[in-house]
């Protein structure tokens, strides 16, 4: 993490974050299964976008199937709008994506906030929050409010979707699994391994309970997005933890999604969600702001998180870069 080398960027686009954190690339795209472009932007200080699912035509196709999604990682909310108009064009061989609309992301970035409708969810009704990272992240609420947004203080009423999620997600993994070798399966990760693993007691009636789960959050969330059109939460509960650990207590591999509650979520409801900075903790490290937009419009995610970043003004800070010995 180029904000402090003994922390972790996140991840899985950890490598891309930090790059683009530390100013070695201006832009780098991102897989985001289950917030793996928005965990490490969280945690690395710069700007990612889930977009919504088909939005970005991807192929291969994934084996995470439809929680698995592409998008920009960018130091500024302007350059990913940018590299939307570049990789939102059309792919016929992923069948998932989107028709082809030839919208213009960078058209109203400068549009500002005002008159939009905000729901502002601390905890989702259901996370823990470290309070430097709360107190950040309702700072960061009011500038939208300041800015001339509609915010009011709202829970979209559903319960903790990890065991869906974990079902969907680790059987994605086995998918991946099974087209390895023995060899290539010794050189996995310890935490996928271990998810692998985990992954070989799900059965078929789990997997379909987990679907109609799965549709239940969505109907849910397109009903409550109905009256609103963003939703604001912290991107991650913490900030970043001890590099080359898999959780902040190291509490045992394929644990991850204990500390990402706010992310998984909408990878189930294939909503465009992104992640902008919104300031940093006593010891230096990067908070994120967590931006859901409702299905398929991508374009007023990317004009809030604008208005806030130009608005904040988090973007002039850079990490330190050390000179090599």
């Amino acid at each position: 993490n180029p904000w402090d080398l003994s922390k972790t960027p996140g991840g899985s686009s950890g490598g891309s974050s930090a790059a683009v954190a530390a100013g070695y690339a201006p832009l780098a795209l991102g897989t985001d299964g289950g917030g793996s472009i928005r965990i490490p932007a969280g945690f690395t200080g710069i700007f990612g976008l889930k977009p919504s699912f088909g939005r970005v035509p991807a192929w291969p196709l994934s084996p995470f199937g439809t929680v698995a999604h592409v998008g920009p990682m960018t130091r500024e909310v302007a350059d990913a709008a940018l590299m939307m108009k570049v990789i939102a064009r059309p792919d016929a061989r992923d069948w998932h994506s989107l028709p082809f609309d030839n919208h213009d992301y960078t058209a109203k970035l400068n549009k500002g906030v005002k008159g939009l409708r905000i729901a502002y969810s601390p905890r989702l009704g259901y996370a823990d929050v470290d309070p430097e990272i709360a107190k950040l992240v309702k700072t960061a609420v009011k500038v939208l409010a300041s800015l001339g947004a509609h915010v009011e203080e709202a829970d979209p009423g559903f319960d903790d979707p990890a065991a869906c999620f974990r079902i969907l997600w680790w059987s994605g993994a086995r998918a991946l699994a099974g087209q390895l070798s023995k060899d290539q399966k010794k050189l996995l990760d310890p935490g996928l391994a271990d998810v692998v693993e985990q992954s070989m007691s799900i059965s078929l009636d789990d997997y379909l309970d987990a679907v109609k789960q799965r549709g239940a959050l969505g109907i849910k969330m397109r009903t409550f997005m109905e009256r609103y059109d963003l939703l604001l939460t912290p991107t991650l509960p913490i900030p970043a933890f001890e590099a080359g650990m898999l959780s902040p207590m190291d509490d045992g591999t394929g644990k991850w999604v204990t500390w990402t509650p706010f992310s998984y979520p909408f990878n189930l409801t294939q909503q465009p969600a992104a992640s902008v900075p919104c300031g940093f903790t006593e010891s230096g490290l990067p908070a994120g702001l967590h931006a859901v937009g409702r299905m398929f419009d991508d374009a007023t995610v990317l004009r809030a998180c604008h208005a806030y970043e130009r608005a904040a003004g988090w973007i002039s800070r850079r990490p330190r870069l050390v000179q090599a010995a």
